[in-house]
């Protein structure tokens, strides 16, 4: 069988089959990764047109790279109510009830301990534990203030919704196929994928979770329609000093490197989102607390885990789905029971 790779690495590998001439494929660049969109049936170019747009407008207004954009207006006046669209103001809000949820292990205020380790710049950097624990105060998305159509941060206090934006996109793009008649699509936004519907010849879409050991292998396939399959990894993004490896997880308790025994974490679910939010959570937390918050948090959703010992943890509600199949390496596969 075929794989199919875009030009970065993903956590996510689609297997696709060809497409007929009343489909329409696009791969773009936004919000700092490559995008593969795909959309069949009847109205599929109007579709990818819209929904390219709509990437876009997402990146302009939720990326902090962007000097001009709605985030980093927001961030420049820490310490001052600025005034924020509805859009920004109901995802900001958003993001704290996962950070609350999670206790933590998901926070959109770590961006100063993200700027300290510089991941995205062309020179990254192990801080300091000093430099780190001077930054930590400065974490705390429980402390971001809601006003009348304002938002609030503490004087030093910065915003980083790369952890949620691309679940927020994907859910943006269910909204819009939904609007233009889309019955089949898929989209592919880094490790955030989007399954809409079948594949025209009625068979679920295939979706490869890589292997964080080797990421030209899968953990398995999962069969699905309707449903967001999202990742964090570790091998996702990250660089070396002296041997050792740092990736760009951080544990927003420490402002170091979640070193939590998980490879990579994936969630399924039927809100982008949330599966966005959760798989950082969840890889921060590492399986055991990760497992007790599947069962106890009230959310819906399914995970796969893979750990550092060579396990494979997969919640029930994927049993029939998950297929292992395709796997190259030797893992012990486990099934979590609900209860």
């Amino acid at each position: 069988m075929k794989k199919w790779l875009s030009i970065l690495p993903l956590s996510l590998i689609l297997l696709l089959c060809a497409c007929q001439s009343s489909d329409a494929s696009a791969q773009i660049f936004a919000m700092d990764t490559v995008m593969d969109l795909t959309v069949q049936g009847s109205g599929a170019a109007q579709a990818l047109k819209d929904a390219e747009a709509e990437l876009y407008r997402l990146d302009a207004l939720l990326s902090r790279q962007d000097s001009a954009s709605a985030v980093s207006a927001l961030n420049e006046s820490a310490g001052s109510p600025v005034a924020v669209e509805e859009e920004l103001y109901n995802l900001l809000q958003t993001a704290v009830e996962y950070s609350t949820l999670t206790d933590g292990a998901f926070a959109v205020t770590v961006a100063p301990i993200m700027d300290a380790w510089d991941f995205t710049g062309e020179h990254p950097r192990v801080p300091s534990r000093a430099e780190l624990d001077s930054l930590l105060p400065l974490v705390g998305d429980e402390r971001i203030v809601f006003g009348s159509g304002t938002v609030t941060l503490e004087p030093g206090m910065a915003v980083d919704l790369g952890g949620i934006a691309k679940g927020y996109a994907s859910d943006r793009l269910a909204e819009l196929f939904a609007a233009d008649g889309v019955s089949s699509a898929m989209v592919s936004l880094g490790g955030n994928v989007y399954v809409r519907g079948t594949k025209r010849d009625g068979s679920l879409w295939r979706v490869a979770i890589e292997d964080p050991n080797d990421t030209a292998a899968y953990l398995g396939v999962l069969s699905l329609q309707d449903r967001f399959i999202i990742t964090s990894g570790g091998y996702q993004r990250y660089f070396e000093r002296d041997g050792v490896t740092y990736y760009h997880i951080i544990d927003p308790k420490t402002g170091d490197v979640a070193r939590s025994g998980l490879l990579s974490a994936t969630v399924v679910s039927d809100n982008g989102t949330m599966g966005d939010a959760l798989s950082t959570a969840l890889f921060v937390m590492g399986r055991e607390k990760a497992v007790q918050f599947w069962r106890t948090s009230g959310l819906d959703f399914d995970m796969v885990l893979c750990d550092d010992s060579g396990h494979v943890y997969y919640t029930e509600g994927l049993k029939e789905s998950f297929d292992t199949s395709l796997a190259e390496h030797a893992y012990e596969y486990i099934c979590i029971p609900k209860n």
